[in-house]
């Protein structure tokens, strides 16, 4: 009997999935609230590891397409002092594929490929255990019926409710987004402050970070710690006077650094939150969750890897799994998940802790631990 399939969300989890299930010839129906690809900005770049990103595009056929796009060089990192003194430059060798990295928008289109996307099918409800499986509840009020419903939703998951009361909670941290374009012609300084990868500078308590994506573009966040409500006073859509906060935030740092302030365009206010570090649920038959609507934790790395090899993981168990109700194999995919994010929830709590610190220090030390590893 054929499977109804959903997975909620078209971010890198649920399109590995499905396109993990479609290269073993299963169908899945995929539900995007977006109305079309390009309705939002994709985001910044990613780091694909080996031994997880890298795993879970092999998995569904695509890595030698991966390698093609991605960039090694990217894998760069500078580490500033606040006064500009550089403390570290690492770059990778010439064949260093540890992590290389890939724009969002180049990753979701290579994982789209054939896939069917429903676009504008926005989720508000997923209620499981009715008479005809796991109903399915969508914005413009219609209903959908299906024997299994992924929940790859993101932060904020509509699926999430169906197994976990959970909700995310403030870290503390905010983060503050800008870009700049054409950064080689138009900020050549700027690029060689960067590099060929990312650039961090740590302070007491905020740091400035800058990161290369593909064609000149490069993303700036400044993170620090401060109330969720630290905005009040502000218009967030008035660029000046978030820039001029910033400014006053950031005041005494080199002004090469504050360049990456200066010269930024529009800013986005991107506070983060996190789920509990064990975060589990009794097992629901008919649905389960993937990436950040299982498992939100800081962003250093870890989320959207662990989301791609969850989603290929979880595809490969239903593919493989007896005719009938592949239930067996997503509880033991559950728990398989479960121990592994836990893991790396705590270690990017601990990360968050030593990047945005009292003690700037904790942050380079944080650096020469992973690069010793």
């Amino acid at each position: 009997m054929r499977r109804r399939i959903a997975v909620v969300g078209s971010g890198p989890a649920g399109l590995t999935f499905a396109r993990v299930l479609h290269r073993h010839g299963h169908s899945v129906t995929i539900l995007e609230r977006d109305p079309a690809p390009d309705a939002r900005p994709p985001g910044g770049t990613l780091d694909l590891h080996k031994g997880r990103g890298q795993l879970a595009l092999d998995k569904a056929g695509l890595l030698a397409e991966f390698r093609a796009l991605s960039r090694p060089e990217g894998q760069a990192m500078r580490i500033l002092d606040p006064d500009g003194t550089v403390l570290r430059d690492w770059r990778p060798r010439p064949d260093d594929e540890a992590h290389p990295e890939i724009d969002r928008r180049q990753l979701r289109d290579l994982l789209l490929g054939p896939l069917d996307v429903q676009w504008g099918r926005g989720v508000t409800r997923v209620v499981p255990g009715t008479p005809d499986g796991v109903l399915v509840h969508f914005a413009d009020g219609r209903q959908e019926a299906y024997d299994l419903v992924v929940g790859a939703d993101g932060a904020w998951s509509r699926t999430r409710p169906a197994v976990s009361p959970a909700t995310p909670h403030y870290t503390g941290v905010t983060s503050v987004e800008t870009s700049l374009d054409d950064v080689d012609t138009r900020h050549p300084d700027l690029a060689r402050l960067i590099g060929d990868g990312s650039m961090a500078v740590y302070g007491v308590n905020r740091a400035l970070v800058a990161q290369r994506n593909s064609g000149g573009h490069v993303k700036v966040h400044a993170q620090f710690r401060a109330p969720l409500d630290w905005h009040a006073h502000l218009d967030l859509a008035d660029a000046e006077a978030v820039r001029s906060s910033l400014l006053t935030l950031f005041d005494g740092w080199s002004a090469p650094v504050l360049e990456l302030l200066h010269h930024g365009t529009a800013f986005v206010h991107r506070p983060l939150y996190v789920l509990p570090v064990s975060h589990t649920w009794p097992h629901v038959p008919g649905v389960t969750l993937l990436g950040d609507a299982a498992h939100l934790m800081p962003p250093l790395g870890a989320g959207a890897n662990l989301a791609m090899l969850e989603g290929a993981e979880l595809a490969e168990s239903i593919a493989t799994a007896a005719p009938g109700d592949p239930d067996d194999a997503v509880r033991a995919f559950e728990e398989q998940m479960w121990a592994r994010a836990g893991k790396w929830a705590r270690i990017t709590t601990a990360g968050l802790e030593r990047l945005v610190s009292p003690d700037p220090a904790e942050a380079v030390a944080l650096f020469d631990g992973v690069q010793a590893s």
